[in-house]
């Protein structure tokens, strides 16, 4: 069985910080690359950020740019994402999702997560004072 299995999650004031964590287990995550993707209520699934298969390259949305880090731990089979100066805006169940398509090798897209086929059931993350 392939599965994610996303935490970290919870309620924190503007300006402040999470750390989610996405758990693989069934596959190995570096011979995957990860997306992690946000819906907030009443809204269209956004892609948030992504990491490469191979290459660790990263590709982030404009709106998370310079304050959401992600990264891998190989060892822990898992991918972090790193929320720094929040922002009520970012109030959203966050999903992390597995891709396998090769031309993720050395980059990666979010897009809508078609391309994207294992996907965990989401965190909730509430930015709010």
């Amino acid at each position: 069985q392939l599965q994610v299995v996303e935490s970290g999650g919870g309620l924190v004031q503007p300006g402040g910080s999470l750390r989610l964590s996405c758990a693989a287990s069934g596959f190995t995550l570096d011979l995957y690359a990860i997306g992690w993707f946000r819906q907030a209520p009443g809204k269209e699934r956004e892609g948030v950020s992504c990491i490469s298969i191979s290459s660790g390259r990263t590709n982030y949305a404009d709106s998370v740019k310079g304050r959401f880090t992600i990264s891998r731990d190989n060892a822990k089979n898992t991918v972090y994402l790193q929320m720094n100066s929040l922002k009520p805006e970012d109030t959203a169940v966050y999903y992390c999702a597995a891709s396998g398509f090769r031309t993720f090798q050395t980059s990666c897209v979010m897009g809508r997560g078609t391309f994207y086929d294992y996907w965990g059931q989401g965190t909730q993350v509430t930015v709010s004072s």
